[in-house]
């Protein structure tokens, strides 16, 4: 063959379509999001775009588990948090229009807001999270059972979104969905519309994005996902929550293929204008711009640097993943009505691997249904053996996250083995020693063992590590009082049935000098004396105020405060 013609094959060779590498990036991608439905890992929509021509698109799983209907790219999900980047370029445009300024105090948008805190805070503080104001879940204790509940704006902002500063604005990064509550009502204070309005004028509608809106429980929405959480004893519906209390901070449902739309719509001026754009998109703390996260990634081959703006966000069953790469136009968007968030982001940045011709790392298999099945088999010790040995023998293959043995500690106290769930919460401490949770729990089982001064010890150490903790609060309040016995004809008074505000019954009985609880559908638990009308489970998860006349209580349980009353 003469050389020229060796030369041309050669050539050939090595030249590879385009149009053949996306296929291939398409295939590998399709492989991996399998790999993680099939472990339990992924349970969604995804879409994929390389150089902004999408190369997957594509549903995985079940969007309805009980009728069996599956997940498709027309499927509507919540996106929950990434609502703040669509809060944030309606006030961007309102910006760019002159009728708002981002170092304006909020008060001039909300004259009825507080003076002494929002005089001090301005809409850029509230956009990038510098705000100090709490976030609401943490705000109310019992934001858990009034979550279920709609809100109006103006009562919402008023009861959750108005607490004390928890640092003078602009010093300190703390993210909190209050912030994006006030931003939506400025939004409706200076457009005299509805937020949802105004998304649907402003954005939705000029970029044909018929398939997202504003979630209403009670609105009938084609081919809208349920959202399910997985627990070792399988699926189940996620906890109700109204969504309207998300508000501008994550009350939008949408499809693979309108966010789609949005990211190309971003590379144009159709929405905002280039120099909005760019402000936007700078970083002011902890690499968090207006709504989105905006930085540097590095891929799993240990050196190939990308830029990339991004976020993620999970509610009630959902979780929603959104990784933008502005330099060469890729996007990943997962969108998840079943997953851990934990399982999500790590698809996402093996997705973005692949794109660059990077092997990513598999899904781990998840540890916690094998120590459960080892448990039941021989007990809490085999079952911490069994994490020691996986651990040792195949690091790389199980999942050995903090929530592991934590389970698995909650589980040894349900069936009553104390002595083997502090043994699983203090090696879940040895695992992770600076996370205050791990902590938080071997003191609830401390607790349940009447070793007072132990439990006091880990509750402090918790709090150490995380001084918002009101589970640790109140319990170094309680474990600092002397116990206080109430006398057996007390115990008496307070034994009985209490219906309770959430719609559930509360069944209280006296067995020689101590109180039981017991609940419909669940275990019994001891009460432990604390005072002479305050009592608290033995595992620590809840604790009781009675009244002294035994005809009503308080229910004080994750976060909440539920009333009762005494009906039999």
């Amino acid at each position: 063959m003469p050389r020229i013609a060796v030369a041309l094959a050669l050539a050939a060779s090595l030249f590879v379509p385009a149009r053949t590498i996306a296929a291939t990036h398409a295939e590998k991608i399709d492989a991996l999001i399998h790999s993680y439905n099939e472990l339990r890992q992924f349970n969604g929509s995804a879409l994929v775009a390389e150089k902004g021509r999408v190369i997957l698109r594509k549903g995985y799983g079940m969007a309805n588990m009980e009728w069996r209907i599956p997940n498709a790219p027309d499927t509507k999900f919540r996106i929950a948090s990434n609502t703040k980047q669509f809060t944030s370029l309606l006030i961007m445009q309102l910006v760019s229009e002159g009728r708002v300024g981002l170092d304006d105090k909020i008060t001039k948008y909300l004259p009825t807001y507080r003076k002494d805190t929002g005089d001090k805070i301005t809409v850029r503080n509230l956009l990038t999270h510098t705000s100090g104001i709490p976030e609401y879940g943490n705000n109310k204790p019992e934001w858990t059972e009034k979550g279920r509940d709609p809100h109006s704006v103006a009562d919402f902002v008023r009861e959750y979104a108005a607490g004390d500063l928890e640092f003078e604005p602009g010093t300190q990064f703390r993210y909190t969905n209050s912030g994006y509550v006030l931003l939506g009502a400025i939004i409706e204070a200076v457009t005299g519309k509805a937020y949802e309005e105004v998304l649907q004028e402003r954005i939705f509608g000029p970029l044909g994005m018929k398939d997202s809106g504003y979630d209403h429980a009670e609105t009938v929405i084609r081919n809208r996902a349920g959202g399910y959480r997985l627990t070792p004893d399988g699926y189940r519906n996620a906890t109700y929550l109204d969504m309207s209390n998300l508000y501008a901070a994550g009350a939008i449902y949408s499809t693979v293929d309108d966010l789609f739309k949005w990211d190309r719509a971003l590379y144009t001026d159709k929405l905002l204008d280039e120099a909005h754009r760019k402000v936007m998109w700078t970083p002011v703390r902890n690499r968090y711009a207006f709504g989105e996260v905006v930085g540097k990634m590095t891929l799993h081959d240990g050196k190939t640097e990308v830029s990339f703006i991004a976020h993620d966000g999970g509610t009630a069953g959902f979780h929603a993943v959104q990784l933008r790469m502005p330099d060469s136009q890729d996007l990943v968007l997962l969108l998840d009505n079943a997953s851990d968030d934990k399982s999500v982001d790590q698809l996402g940045s093996g997705i973005i691997d692949i794109l660059h011709g990077i092997q990513p790392p598999p899904p781990k298999q998840p540890l916690r249904e094998e120590l459960i099945k080892t448990m039941d088999a021989s007990g809490v010790p085999a079952a911490l053996a069994r994490y020691r040995e996986l651990k040792a023998r195949e690091p790389q293959k199980w999942d050995f996250n903090e929530q592991v043995l934590n389970g698995l500690g909650y589980d040894a106290l349900e069936r009553g083995e104390v002595d083997g769930a502090i043994d699983a919460f203090r090696l879940n401490v040895e695992e992770y020693p600076k996370a205050w949770n791990v902590y938080d729990s071997l003191a609830d089982a401390y607790e349940v063992d009447g070793d007072r001064e132990m439990a006091l010890a880990n509750y402090k150490k918790s709090l150490e590590l995380n001084p918002r903790s009101s589970n640790g609060e109140e319990a170094v309040k309680r474990l600092q009082q002397p116990a206080g016995p109430a006398d057996v004809p007390t115990l008496a008074r307070y034994a009985g049935t209490y219906r309770l505000s959430s719609g559930g019954e509360l069944i209280v009985i006296r067995e020689a000098g101590k109180l039981v609880l017991q609940t419909p559908g669940s275990q019994r638990a001891d009460l432990v004396t604390d005072s002479a009308t305050r009592f608290h489970r033995g595992d620590g998860r809840s604790s009781i105020d009675f009244a002294s006349d035994g005809r009503s209580l308080v229910l004080h349980q994750d976060g909440s405060d539920v009333s009762g009353k005494r009906v039999k």
